[in-house]
């Protein structure tokens, strides 16, 4: 459910506010603080000093253009916070960058020592933003900034609509609903106003901010007078949509010409943003965890590998990815070489696995090489999981929408691999599952969600999965 109408002016204005003295806050603290006063000729009466401040807020207002605050929206996700503010950071730091570099000053962010600055920045406004939100949802659960709703028609819709409507923290006064026959399935507190008839006689004598009309085409005649009242006298008319039946998903609405489409498969990967966002995030971390793979795990399992088992160090299996294309995912060899590598899932209790290879994979050791297909674009930290060429062919024909996890990039670790659907699929239904929660996946991204599974993956390595084999 989307968000109807945004908060006041004066309320968003005002976190804006809050937030820059928060960004310059850090600034001066981080300059105090990480520079000694007075270093490489800086100081508080220095122009670099006042430059730089002054660059760093235009930066979060520039940032905030294209990634400005949406929490206040009552659709507006948990993650959507995490994702929105490390977008923001992201656009400061480029452009902080840019600006200096065009300055002919280029030694102010290159340093570690100010790494902690931009963290502070991002931990101080994603805390900000969640208060705020936490603050804001007390507010219109306790009758303030509540929106007056009235629903036109009697389908299934109005009824899914109306109980996401009643959760106190949304801010909605659903005054009931108008039908040509009252609904017997409907709660008894989902009060019958009348017919649709009476809708307009309804709202001149009462205050109604939006109205959900969820009434066929056919009745076109009597929806056009409602619309013209609405829009006459400030009341937002919203039309949903009778899909429900067989698409419950989030849909994008486009024009083609003047004629309305939904499309049912806009996920969040469709928006360049999202993809700059999460393919700087797969960088960033796989960066971070090659430096000590080269130096530390590697020579360790490189050796271990190699005086247990003869062949090679690494495993490449040819696997789907974007869009369907084959590439080789590279992981340490836990096998002894053989024939069915290709072809053959490993088992709880695979002969084929050596004594050293069943603890590289139970530990997910295994799969660290893979941080290389992530730096070559072949593949994310965090997706659905690639699948060998064999079972994709099959399972292709076996379960729907099972392509549909091939718009993304597959991923080292995914939400079915955290949620138990791991390891060996001997039964349809288990594959069924997978694909249904690397779906959901697709559907749900967020920044917060791919560090929530990073931290899950890394928990299960630690405790141990029974499904890791």
């Amino acid at each position: 459910m989307r968000n109807a109408t945004g908060v006041p002016g004066l309320m968003r204005l005002g976190m804006y506010f809050i937030e820059i003295l928060i960004v310059a806050a850090i600034y001066v603290g981080c300059y105090y603080n990480v520079l000694s006063p007075g270093s490489n000729g800086w100081n508080d009466t220095s122009p670099m000093f006042t430059n730089l401040f002054l660059l760093i807020v235009l930066s979060y207002a520039i940032g905030s253009v294209f990634r400005p605050i949406t929490f206040f929206y009552r659709s507006s996700r948990q993650g959507s916070i995490v994702s929105n503010v490390t977008v923001l950071v992201i656009i400061m730091i480029l452009l902080t960058i840019l600006f200096m570099g065009l300055r002919g000053h280029h030694s102010f962010l290159l340093p570690m020592r100010f790494l902690g600055m931009w963290v502070a920045i991002w931990s101080a406004l994603v805390a900000v933003r969640y208060l705020a939100r936490y603050f804001i949802r007390i507010f219109r659960s306790e009758g303030h900034n509540v929106h007056h709703v009235v629903f036109v028609g009697g389908s299934d819709n109005i009824l899914e609509l109306y109980r996401e409507m009643e959760n106190p923290f949304y801010g909605y006064q659903v005054e009931g609903y108008f039908a040509e026959v009252p609904m017997t399935t409907f709660p008894e507190k989902f009060r019958y106003l009348g017919k649709v008839a009476d809708c307009v006689p309804y709202m001149q004598s009462h205050n109604i901010q939006q109205l959900y009309c969820a009434l066929p085409s056919a009745m076109a005649d009597d929806i056009r007078p409602i619309i013209n009242w609405c829009e006459h006298h400030f009341v937002r008319f919203f039309s949903v949509p009778n899909v429900r039946n067989y698409l419950k998903r989030t849909m994008q609405l486009e024009l083609v010409g003047d004629i309305p489409v939904l499309s049912i498969r806009e996920d969040p990967f469709s928006s360049l943003t999202n993809r700059v966002v999460k393919r700087f995030f797969d960088l960033v971390v796989s960066v971070l965890v090659m430096i000590p793979f080269w130096l530390i795990v590697y020579p360790i399992v490189a050796a271990v590998t190699k005086l247990t088992s003869p062949g090679p160090v690494f495993f490449r299996q040819k696997r789907n990815g974007l869009n369907g294309e084959e590439f080789y995912c590279i992981k340490f060899r836990s096998m002894k070489v053989n024939k069915e590598a290709d072809s053959l899932q490993a088992t709880k209790d695979d002969p084929r696995k050596t004594r050293w290879g069943d603890f590289l994979r139970k530990s997910s050791i295994d799969e660290l090489p893979q941080f290389i297909n992530v730096l070559r674009g072949e593949m994310s930290v965090v997706g659905p999981r690639p699948h060998m060429v064999k079972h994709t062919r099959e399972y292709s024909e076996l379960i729907d929408k099972y392509m549909v996890r091939h718009w993304v990039k597959p991923g080292i670790t995914g939400w079915a691999q955290v949620n138990g659907a791991r390891g060996e699929t001997r039964e349809l239904w288990q594959m069924e599952d997978r694909i249904q929660k690397d779906l959901w996946y697709i559907e749900n991204w967020t920044l917060w969600l791919d560090l929530r599974i990073i931290w899950l993956t890394v928990w299960h390595g630690i405790v141990g999965d029974k499904q890791a084999y």
